[in-house]
């Protein structure tokens, strides 16, 4: 491979005259954004103990009423962009928000789209576009761009759950923003998961003419998601076994940017998956083991979350019978038509 040549090695007047005229030369910097062979990626491995931040949670919840806070939320940033980056990989952002019996985060809509992984406590609730949907843990709603939404609490102990978005994206985009609205009227009718999209296979007649949602089940309950797993597992074998969440009108991602794949690893399990292309997310629902990322041993447990960058070398080891759902961006790599798998 040929070295590239140097900004030094070009006359400082003429790199002076290039300021002047607002333009840089490509060449001392081709390699930067167009590294030979694979990515260089800023992302590192980043691992949230969720032993260690719940305290933290806890007391922002003394400190800081909802109101002021509109979210109340702890961001998880990425390693290798320092604390207060809004980045846990490249494209997805990850935050773990706490809200207290009684309390309602206001309504709004926004571009980018969101999903809620219930981490802890019983009672709370989102509401899209008029629609309540129960938040039990490890349930996995959406709130996709564009559609209406606020967050309640009915029960009697706090709830947390980990947000994660496409914020990074619509932020590059700078199309990123959001508007508020008065607190949504909630409809007299169970969520769609728990009676048009029940069974797997079955989906409400199709009538002519009728206008189809696009996104027409916010809510995957955590219950029917593990025990799908385990029966899979009976039959398929082990060490691991993966579903994907899926629209189940189209059979697609969930959304258009991000996916979801809930994994299960039995008890002294590993797992060695291919190199991806994508950058990726663990949020650990179940289950007690450890995985090396690039060379980097991560120890974890129920609740904790942890990410690899783009192309990561990962092992994954379960000490204990173990369920995690995995956050990655290989739908929008699909749209782009690069997505990428190597074997290791």
């Amino acid at each position: 491979m040929a070295l590239l040549g140097t900004l030094e090695e070009l006359p400082e007047d003429y790199r002076e005259d290039m300021t002047a005229a607002g333009v840089a030369p490509l060449w001392p910097m081709m390699r930067n954004v167009l590294p030979h062979g694979a990515p260089k990626p800023v992302t590192k491995p980043g691992h949230w103990r969720y032993e260690a931040i719940r305290p933290l949670l806890h007391r922002a919840g003394e400190l800081t009423p909802v109101e002021k806070a509109e979210r109340r939320v702890l961001v998880l940033s990425d390693p290798g962009r320092g604390t207060g980056s809004m980045q846990a990989t490249s494209s997805i952002y990850l935050g773990l928000q706490f809200l207290l019996p009684g309390e309602t985060a206001p309504a709004h809509v926004h571009t980018p789209s969101a999903v809620r992984i219930i981490v802890e406590g019983e009672g709370g609730y989102t509401v899209v576009n008029g629609e309540k949907l129960p938040m039990q843990e490890g349930d996995l709603v959406l709130t996709p761009g564009g559609e209406w939404h606020d967050h309640g609490h009915e029960g009697k102990d706090p709830v947390v759950w980990l947000d994660a978005l496409d914020l990074p994206l619509f932020v590059y985009l700078e199309g990123s923003y959001a508007e508020e609205g008065p607190l949504q009227n909630q409809r007299n009718r169970p969520d769609p998961s728990q009676i048009d999209y029940r069974a797997a296979g079955l989906a409400p007649a199709r009538k002519l003419g009728a206008q189809k949602k696009r996104y027409p089940m916010a809510r995957y309950p955590w219950a029917r998601t593990r025990e799908a797993l385990v029966e899979t597992m009976k039959y398929d074998g082990g060490p691991v076994v993966e579903l994907d969440y899926i629209n189940p009108e189209t059979g697609t991602d969930v959304l258009p940017t991000m996916g979801f794949t809930a994994m299960m690893i039995e008890a002294g399990g590993t797992e060695t998956p291919p190199l991806r292309s994508c950058s990726s997310a663990f949020h650990v629902i179940e289950g007690k083991g450890h995985s090396i990322v690039n060379g980097e041993r991560i120890d974890w447990a129920a609740k904790d979350t942890f990410t690899a960058p783009v192309f990561a070398e990962i092992t994954h080891h379960a000490d204990e019978e173990a369920f995690l759902v995995r956050i990655h961006d290989r739908p929008l790599q699909e749209k782009l038509d690069y997505y990428e798998e190597r074997a290791r």
